[in-house]
């Protein structure tokens, strides 16, 4: 039995009925709360003396893009519960979805990456010329900057100039404390491999991505 938990805008985790409908109605009071700080008979996380109301969990799928999804965050909320999960672990989650922790991950294992700068939010409204001035030094234009823990392409612009630059790194500012530059490789290609298993891990064949526009936006 498939059981479906929906999570709102205001991060209520919806159960009972049909929690997509209430997620798409805007009625997500009228659904089972299934967790957060306002615990009901519910909860995913066990809670003294609240009725057991939620099915037990064989494994959970989570299928969730981005912040809360992807970076760890869900995965050790998993943990925590003692529910099986399919996907990364936790480690593995936060290590990917932050991008400057990665690519630092890559230079220490001796991998060839793009070229980047790593940039805190701080620094650029600190000094932003500053900002600008060691990008330029490290990069030619045009260059990448996107958030360092969003994905799906949100808050990603191209900048092929100072004033481009400067307009993409407030747009990424506005999403996350860390930013990445990185220099744009003209006709690059995006292949992936899909693993499966843990002690003896198998690869999928390899797969391209092919954008429709200049670079993937999933827009």
């Amino acid at each position: 039995t498939v059981i479906p938990i929906g999570i709102g805008r205001s991060g209520r985790w919806l159960t009972g009925g049909d929690p997509m409908a209430r997620l798409s109605d805007g009625l997500a009071g009228d659904a089972g709360h299934v967790n957060g700080r306002e615990q009901t008979s519910w909860a995913l996380l066990p809670q003294a003396g609240t009725r057991e109301a939620l099915p037990e969990l064989d494994v959970i799928f989570p299928v969730l893009h981005g912040t809360y999804g992807e970076d760890g965050t869900v995965q050790g909320l998993l943990e925590m519960a003692n529910i099986p999960y399919v996907g990364c672990g936790v480690l593995a989650s936060a290590v990917a979805m932050d991008k400057l922790v990665a690519k630092q991950l890559f230079a220490q294992a001796g991998l060839v990456q793009v070229p980047y700068v790593g940039v805190r939010r701080r620094q650029w409204r600190a000094d932003p010329d500053a900002v600008v001035a060691t990008v330029e030094h490290a990069l030619d234009y045009p260059v990448f900057v996107k958030p360092a823990n969003l994905g799906s392409s949100v808050g990603v612009s191209k900048a092929r100039n100072r004033a481009e630059l400067a307009t993409a790194l407030d747009l990424a500012a506005a999403y996350d404390a860390k930013i990445v530059v990185e220099a744009a490789v003209p006709h690059a290609r995006e292949i992936e491999v899909s693993v499966l298993g843990n002690d003896a891990p198998e690869a999928s064949v390899p797969g391209e991505i092919v954008p429709g526009n200049e670079f993937y936006d999933y827009a």
